[in-house]
């Protein structure tokens, strides 16, 4: 549990290696709409909520692991795309497990309909859930189910 006070909440959001090319990168799988984009409707829903939302992207695994470990005692949850270090990073998924805090994963695409390699998530096991499939939905209801952990877990 977050040492952080509890009013307003807030959360973390990371986005992992190529996020930042969405809207250019392979449209008919991730869709035309761009990392900012995202992070406005993310802020914007933060708002609905009352809670703030801060974010953050990086290509570099290390980068990420960084900003999980610094995120104890900022936040009170993390909300993650990993994008393909979800498959792969084993460093990441330990920074997760290591700072006490609710964990939500998202996904643009479906990444069990996808090639097996993606099939397999580290972060998984160790999250409250994950979302995928929905495009940018996925976000947005991953920041839904975030907040009502939190909230739930407060009372």
């Amino acid at each position: 549990m977050s040492d952080v006070p509890w009013s307003p909440l807030s959360i973390l959001v990371l986005h992992g290696p190529n996020l930042n090319l969405l809207g250019l990168r392979e449209p008919g799988i991730y869709g035309s709409v761009t990392l900012d984009e995202i992070n406005y409707l993310l802020e914007q829903e933060g708002q609905k909520l009352h809670c703030t939302v801060d974010v953050f992207q990086s290509n570099q695994e290390g980068v990420l692991v960084d900003a999980i470990q610094e995120s104890r005692g900022k936040y009170h949850g993390i909300l993650i795309n990993a994008g393909a270090y979800t498959h792969t990073s084993i460093a990441i998924r330990d920074a997760l497990a290591a700072v006490p805090l609710p964990v939500v994963e998202v996904h643009l695409s479906n990444i069990y309909q996808r090639e097996p390699f993606r099939h397999h998530s580290y972060i998984a096991a160790i999250a409250v859930g994950q979302i995928s499939g929905f495009g940018v939905e996925s976000y947005r209801l991953g920041l839904h189910a975030l907040v009502h952990t939190l909230r739930k877990s407060a009372q």
